[in-house]
């Protein structure tokens, strides 16, 4: 069970931060991921972060804007938002991986949170 919150209206250049936090027990023993599906679009992954924090991969369009980060102790996943532009407008999930260091493209997945919506006016 997680809860993504932190999306809302922001204008292009401008900044927000994603907040994920699970309930699940298993959440220091792996990697989780953030994705995204923009209206029209398949749901793609957006960054993923591995259970140590040491390990991080971004998607290209992403890359140098975006930061994801993680606190084990509160259980809670993080994406930093930074020069935002009207293509990053989604609905955002967070979800686990299946290893230690890496996440699974989403039709991996059956499950889902509500996810968080982030509209960027340009």
């Amino acid at each position: 069970h997680v809860i993504e919150s932190g999306g809302g209206l922001v204008q292009a250049g401008g900044s927000l931060r994603l907040s994920c936090t699970a309930s699940e027990g298993t959440f220091n023993e792996l990697a989780w991921g953030w994705y995204r599906q923009a209206p029209g679009k398949e749901r793609e992954v957006v960054a993923s972060i591995s259970w140590n924090g040491t390990i991080t991969h971004y998607a290209e369009t992403v890359k140098g804007r975006f930061t994801i980060s993680r606190d084990n102790e509160k259980h809670t996943l993080y994406l930093q938002l930074n020069d935002m532009k009207s293509d990053d407008t989604a609905v955002y999930y967070c979800n686990r991986g299946f290893t230690r260091t890496s996440v699974p493209p989403p039709n991996r997945f059956s499950w889902w949170g509500q996810g968080t919506q982030v509209t960027v006016s340009s």
